[in-house]
């Protein structure tokens, strides 16, 4: 099989899914990708299978069609994977095999031997394979189970029956797959945590054994910060202080990051971190606002369900996912709202480097979700249910009846932080959406402050708030919105939602969204009076926050900026312009900067009959409103002036007029 799902033809190369190196705040030269075709065959129980089944596409599930196999895989199936395998060349006495994510629950067998087993669909996990190996060829088994929605699991929005706003169940492997070969002393880990006001930045790292590690940090290339010969038995934490002239804050703007390399006697990784600081602050009002670095920013942002119409969980390529981010950024957004969803490290890595900030959901599982209270009586009752209790017997209607499943939450939880808290990026943790799978918010919340201190939190996004985190998040899409004075900040962390059935551009006969427009001029004129005469109003209130409802379209709903196109002939669908069709960017001024934005009244907005032409298959490059571009390279320039240290542009984001 080849990349594209077609059967390999005589003579044509295999292409590799996904071959950049997958961790880049762990990076080392040592790097053997293991992604491509493998053998996999579906049976009833765990053993090897007799026969397989054919081939299948890694890091795709065998649900999607870029896969090559389209089989959902049942609670009560195994799903084995096969290959061959050399390890990889290089300096050091260790190899170690690496899962970027498996979905769900595996066991892992090399040379027909069990090196470990693994649970928990989204987070990675690493084996020393050393002693499993022998000279030659070696084989790797995968042996995969998923219960599904069928289980108390970490799932997200996956249902084995999907439809509405819940989408198909996956499976198996979905994130790259790769070795690497270490000395008998390397680096395990590592925790970056910066501190703007001392400007500090403390080093945790955690080692095979006992060696002396050193530690160099530069900014363009320069060195700022040096600590030699450290002695780490074990673990070991390091704080340096980077000095006032080579202090550099990371902002949307400015999307500055540092260098970090740390060496051991034989082992060497390089990284990356960035100077930021979250807080809430009242204005003169005593109204409470978001702050970066000591400014308030108006957070404006997309929900991003991060699903993909060929691959699902899993994207096209690097370059895909690269091409949508710079899309959303061009058109003036700032901030995504990742939902029921943890992506692979690079795509984190890429909102890093490109200034895009990300509120991370905590991806939802418990028993089946009881809909009729959750969705339905909580729209319908909302200034009621609004604050209902998440304790005792409203567990069970929430779907963690049970300490198993809670305290499988509070895994997953940890998990979670210690996976993604190296990314500056991420500003806010949401560990409840709707009430989904729901539990004891409150401590939840304060077991959540004491993993991480650095980010703030939205404790019940949309409703059963118990008045807890730093975020009073309102969900509306059907009632006249108000904001109120409140203690914490207030964010519209969901609305709009219109779908659009766009000809030629939906993949299922069915469709769901929140309200249906006729045409691409109706849904401009919704979106265009839904920002200005209900969301604008609010705004000089006290809202500090919002988050539209989609990124893109997904299965049948298809209320995304981005729509699906038809298939082309390769039969890979590419997403397609936005069908809002007029310059969302200068919309986003106006909304920021309603008498002082330098598009408005000047350049009123104008529906544009036709979106922008195709370029290569991708996004086409979107109107501007001032303020600086996102950069396409691997690393930002660094600009003469931060937003946080006397820039002319305001503190939301657009150019001073």
């Amino acid at each position: 099989m080849c990349y594209n799902g077609h059967k390999q033809s005589k003579g044509e190369t295999l292409v590799i899914p996904f071959p950049e190196y997958p961790r880049p705040a762990l990076r080392r030269d040592s790097f053997l990708n293991l992604n491509g075709s493998w053998s996999y065959a579906i049976t009833a129980d765990e053993a090897l299978p007799h026969a397989w089944d054919g081939e299948i596409l890694v890091p795709y599930s065998p649900e999607t069609a870029a896969s090559g196999v389209r089989r959902t895989l049942q609670p009560n199936q195994w799903l084995h994977y096969q290959r061959m395998f050399t390890p990889p060349d290089g300096v050091g006495g260790r190899v170690l095999l690496h899962f970027g994510a498996v979905d769900n629950g595996c066991v892992i067998l090399v040379n027909h031997r069990e090196v470990g087993r693994h649970s928990g669909g989204y987070w990675p996990f690493s084996l020393d394979i050393t002693d499993y190996l022998q000279d030659g060829k070696n084989t790797l088994h995968v042996a995969v189970q998923d219960a599904s929605d069928c289980g108390i699991q970490a799932r997200g929005k996956q249902k084995l029956t999907p439809g509405g706003m819940f989408y198909p169940a996956q499976s198996g492997i979905w994130q790259t797959v790769w070795l690497e070969r270490v000395p008998g002393c390397y680096v395990q880990e590592l925790t970056i945590t910066p501190d703007v006001p001392t400007r500090t930045v403390r080093f945790a790292v955690s080692v095979s054994s006992d060696c002396l590690v050193s530690f160099r940090v530069t900014a363009d290339g320069r060195e700022v910060a040096m600590a030699r010969n450290t002695a780490v038995h074990n673990s070991a934490s390091v704080t340096l202080k980077l000095p006032e002239e080579a202090l550099h804050c990371w902002s949307p703007d400015d999307p500055f990051l540092y260098d970090v390399e740390i060496s051991l006697p034989e082992d060497k990784v390089e990284s990356y971190f960035a100077m930021r600081q979250w807080t809430c602050q009242p204005d003169a009002r005593g109204i409470p606002h978001f702050c970066l670095n000591g400014q308030p920013i108006l957070l404006n942002g997309l929900l991003d369900q991060g699903y993909w119409v060929d691959g699902l969980y899993t994207p096209p390529s690097d370059e895909a996912v690269v091409n949508e981010l710079q899309r959303v950024k061009a058109l003036g957004f700032n901030l995504l709202r990742k939902h029921a969803k943890i992506e692979p490290q690079r795509w984190y890595y890429h909102c890093d480097r490109l200034g895009l900030i990300v509120w991370q959901d905590f991806v939802s599982g418990g028993t089946p979700m009881k809909s009729w209270y959750v969705t339905y009586l909580a729209n319908v009752l909302l200034p009621v249910l609004r604050h209902f209790p998440d304790v005792g017997l409203f567990r069970h209607l929430l779907s963690r009846p049970n300490e198993a499943s809670r305290a499988l939450f509070r895994r997953e939880m940890s998990d979670t932080v210690n996976t993604l808290y190296h990314h500056p990026c991420i500003a806010l943790w949401v560990p409840f959406n709707e009430g989904w799978g729901q539990f004891d918010a409150r401590q939840v919340t304060e077991i959540l402050r004491r993993m991480d201190a650095t980010r703030l939190i939205d404790q019940a996004s949309g409703w059963f708030d118990q008045g807890g985190g730093d975020v009073y998040s309102m969900h509306n899409y059907f009632y006249p919105l108000k904001v109120r004075k409140h203690r914490r900040v207030t964010a519209l962390t969901e609305y709009g939602g219109i779908a659009y059935p766009m000809p030629g551009h939906c993949t299922h006969e069915k469709s769901y969204g929140y309200g249906t427009a006729e045409s691409r001029e109706d849904l401009t004129a919704r979106y265009r009076q839904l920002q200005l005469e209900t969301v604008l109003p609010q705004l000089q209130k006290g809202l500090s926050a919002l988050v539209y409802t989609q990124v893109s379209d997904v299965e049948e709903e298809i209320n995304g900026i981005f729509t699906y196109a038809a298939p082309a002939k390769n039969h890979k669908r590419k997403k397609s312009p936005h069908r809002i069709d007029f310059p969302i960017r200068r919309l986003l001024c106006v909304i920021r900067h309603p008498d002082a934005c330098p598009c408005h009244p000047r350049f009123p907005l104008i529906s544009v009959r036709h979106p922008p032409p195709h370029t290569a298959g991708r996004y086409p490059a979107s109107a501007s409103c001032g303020g600086r571009p996102a950069q396409s390279g691997m690393r930002p320039a660094r600009q003469t002036a931060s937003p946080t240290r006397g820039s002319s542009r305001s503190p939301f984001g657009c150019p001073a007029p």
